[in-house]
């Protein structure tokens, strides 16, 4: 069973009901390429506004003085446009006002919105705001250079949400849950082990995955607000939580990241202040995007500017349901993929992002998604892009036109998460308890082997004893994402505790560090989900998506405890990072120079010619068996780099005889010297 993100956020669609399909389908194919998306232009003397909706009977714009409440200061009437949006342009300075389009359809008057793409907006997204951007820059901004990616192989990703990351008040964070606890500088744990941004340099990784921080739909702004303002007096952070995955305004930040969400411009700010800060330490930063979905159909900017344009339907009129929140959208329609493609441009030029992790990428069509690529090429061919290859129910698009893992062969140099890896590492998402190769269980080797190489097409893999794929899905190893836990799922501690029978800590301990051996000595890009560095739980919970604080914040005490853990996954990013053995961008090269040798039941047995790439030979073994093993290797002269939980460079000792033990629930790696 494929793995599938169901996020079970509240929907306020109409799921399961018929839904009023308006008369869109004389736009199906309206020609959209001159069509704006930007729908506000502001200059000191004059704001222009427009918004597509070529079926409207009348467009009407609302300028307030207030994100919320109030009466509006002035309404117009907008003029219909021959590439189907409606315009007009407003004398004065009009920074600081916000505004709403309401739209007339078949006599209907939809409900006022900020339109699809606004930029700011006010509490709780309900209005746009007009504000000057240049104001919004931090200072140096115009200086903030993406660091340095030779390869899309080279990129280590590190999973985080803000509040899991910073609301724990043993981490001693001044802004927890914001953007801006990113941004802080000196903070440790008791023992003096580094905190926050540090903790990451000193980690290693090279890019942050931040959970969807655009504006979204189940968090009241207000309460959030609310509780900073208590945090000043102390207090640990309240309720109020949420991963994201519930979209309202894709192309403004969320007001409760922000230290005041009140001030449309104290949110895009305080974004790039984050976003620069992390540049300046050397780590990219990658948003995870949700377009496949939204929050609320009726109240959603979609319905609102077009109605029925942007969202699919089943024969029967129905929506349909593909993300398992009671709604799909259309990307394959003209406006729907230029609103994408447009969107991400924003975010890219705009707040200097590195990279977008997409929600259910399986619901998106291929043509899309390679214009997407093919765009951010234009400004950066380094930038990283890749997604979920599944759906959460069956899209109503035939299966050969989406962006499903089966497809990415398809798809240029777009990644996708290796489902297979996951599970044959420590079992199906489908039951908690069930485990695999890391609770001993035998029958999986096939499946590790196929993501250690990258999911690429290889010769000594037979893929009939592959989890999930009856044949290779990557062209290149960097189309894979290894990873063995991530957000939406129980953390790897939990699941170990759960399914592979673990004693105590110091065998969750073991058990973690040899399934992340096994993701960052693949060749493909390795995923890591933050604070399992630090081996972090979640109290047994699996979908933790509104659980409170004490569920998901990481106590960051965890790092003194477990110094000897996040030293290992150091070490081995170090390792990672320092050889090009482990991340070969060729096929070919892997198909000729990474080979597997013979092996007992529920141990895997490597070898990779680094020569080919100016590097070091490597032997990996990865035992998963409670019993120490002996593994006969070629008889040539080793220094071993990595035994028994301690990675060092400089060796922990030599096989010269041709003999390898490998301690039980743990991995050797072997350099030729």
């Amino acid at each position: 069973m494929k793995k599938m993100a169901f996020w079970m956020v509240p929907v306020l669609a109409l799921a399961g009901c018929r839904y009023h399909k308006p008369a869109y389908e004389s736009v199906l194919n309206y020609p959209v390429k001159q069509a704006p998306t930007e729908e506000v232009l502001y200059t000191p003397g004059h704001t222009f506004f427009s918004v597509w909706s070529p079926n409207a009977d009348s467009v009407m714009l609302y300028l307030y003085d207030a994100g919320e409440g109030g009466e509006p200061l002035r309404s117009t009437l907008l003029k219909p446009q021959k590439d189907g949006s409606w315009t007009t342009r407003q004398k004065g300075d009009l920074a600081g006002l916000f505004y709403t389009f309401q739209i007339k359809e078949n006599g209907r008057w939809y409900h006022e919105t900020p339109g699809i793409f606004a930029k700011a907006v006010g509490i709780n997204g309900q209005r746009g705001a007009i504000v000057d951007l240049q104001k919004t820059n931090p200072e140096g901004w115009s200086e903030d250079q993406r660091p340095a990616l030779e390869d899309l192989n080279d990129a280590i990703i590190y999973e985080m949400h803000w509040r899991d990351f910073s609301a724990h008040q043993n981490g001693h964070f001044h802004y927890p849950g914001k953007f801006l606890c990113l941004t802080e500088e000196g903070l440790s744990t008791e023992a003096g082990q580094p905190l926050g941004l540090e903790h990451l340099k000193q980690l290693g990784i090279t890019h942050i995955h931040i959970l969807p921080s655009y504006d979204y739909g189940s968090i009241d702004e207000k309460g959030a607000f609310s509780e900073a303002r208590v945090l000043e007096s102390g207090a640990a952070v309240g309720g109020n939580y949420n991963w994201g995955y519930d979209p309202r305004n894709y192309n403004a930040p969320e007001g409760s990241y922000s230290t005041n969400p009140y001030d449309p411009t104290c949110r895009i700010r305080e974004m790039k202040q984050m976003i620069q800060a992390c540049h300046q330490a050397g780590i990219r930063v990658i948003l995870d995007v949700v377009y496949n979905h939204t929050y609320d159909v009726e109240q959603s900017a979609f319905t609102n500017t077009c109605p029925g344009y942007f969202y699919r339907t089943m024969p029967d009129g129905q929506l349909g349901n593909a993300s398992g929140c009671g709604n799909e959208t259309a990307s394959e329609r003209p406006m729907m993929r230029k609103f994408m493609i447009e969107s991400c441009r924003y975010w890219l030029t705009e707040y200097h992002l590195d990279g977008f992790r997409f929600d259910l990428m399986g619901i998106h069509d291929i043509e899309t998604m390679n214009a997407i690529r093919h765009m951010a090429d234009e400004i950066d061919p380094s930038i990283l892009i890749y997604g979920e290859g599944w759906a959460a129910g069956a899209p109503q698009l035939p299966e050969d036109r989406l962006a499903m893992k089966a497809n990415t062969q398809e798809l240029d140099r777009i990644a996708a998460f290796s489902d297979d890896m996951r599970d044959a590492l420590r079992g199906p998402f489908s039951d908690d308890h069930v485990g695999a190769f890391l609770a001993g269980l035998p029958g999986f080797e096939e499946s590790i082997k196929f993501g250690l190489v990258g999911a690429i097409d290889y010769p000594q893999i037979n893929m009939d004893d592959v989890n999930y794929s009856c044949k290779a899905w990557a062209n290149r190893p960097a189309q894979m994402i290894a990873y063995v836990s991530c957000h939406d799922d129980m953390c790897l501690v939990d699941r170990l505790r759960a399914s592979a029978g673990v004693k105590d800590d110091t065998e969750t301990a073991k058990l973690d560090m040899l399934a992340q051996t096994a993701v960052l000595t693949s060749q493909g890009i390795p995923f890591i989900f933050c604070g399992e560095e630090v081996m972090r739980d979640k109290k047994g919970v699996h979908n933790s998506f509104c659980s409170p604080d004490e569920i998901n914040a990481i106590d960051w005490s965890l790092k003194d405890r477990n110094k000897a853990l996040f030293d290992y996954y150091a070490g081995l990013i170090k390792l990672r990072k320092a050889h090009k053995a482990f991340r070969m961008a060729d096929p070919e090269l892997v198909r000729q120079y990474v080979h597997f040798a013979e092996a007992p039941s529920n141990v895997l047995v490597y070898m990779i010619d680094g020569s080919t790439v100016d590097d070091s030979n490597f032997v990996v073994i990865l035992n998963a068996n409670r019993n120490a093993v002996s593994i006969h290797i070629p008889v040539n002269g080793y220094r071993v780099v990595v035994r028994d939980g301690v990675v060092n460079a400089d060796g922990l000792g030599y096989v010269e005889d041709g003999k390898a033990v490998v301690p039980a629930q743990s991995a050797l790696i072997l350099q030729e010297i």
